[in-house]
């Protein structure tokens, strides 16, 4: 019983076609090394925008980047052409909405499933990548 649930569980993983990337973020560690050099080289303006709108900026700086980091390890899996960070933008349609990835140098190619969280010193972010499409 124990071999055909493996196997099943192998052809399901098989069939469902996909990669998976997570980052998990100590934000007082990442608080501590945020500056502006590194919010210019990472981040998008419409990123920065929506990150600055909240009085707990770093909460959200450090969310994004986790959830930069989850798409960018999820992308690697299947491309390991260089992807910088300006690259990869996570964008939400109001404060507290659903986030979502667009790849700039290749919009279409990816069906990108992203979700975000937070809670006391850490935020974590999962991205999960459809390679059917």
């Amino acid at each position: 019983m124990e071999n055909e649930i493996l196997k099943s569980l192998d052809e399901l993983v098989a069939a469902t076609n996909c990669t998976v990337g997570n980052d998990l973020v100590f934000i007082p560690d990442f608080k501590a090394s945020f500056n502006e050099l590194f919010k210019n080289k990472v981040y998008t303006p419409a990123e920065i925008a929506y990150c600055n709108q909240f009085d707990n900026a770093i909460l959200h700086y450090a969310s994004t980047w986790a959830a930069k980091e989850a798409v960018y390890k999820a992308i690697k899996q299947v491309d390991t052409a260089t992807l910088g960070w300006k690259k990869i933008e996570i964008i939400r349609q109001k404060a507290g909405g659903k986030p979502q990835v667009i790849v700039h140098q290749n919009p279409d190619r990816f069906k990108i499933s992203l979700s975000i969280s937070h809670d006391g010193d850490y935020a974590w972010a999962i991205a999960l990548i459809d390679t059917n499409v």
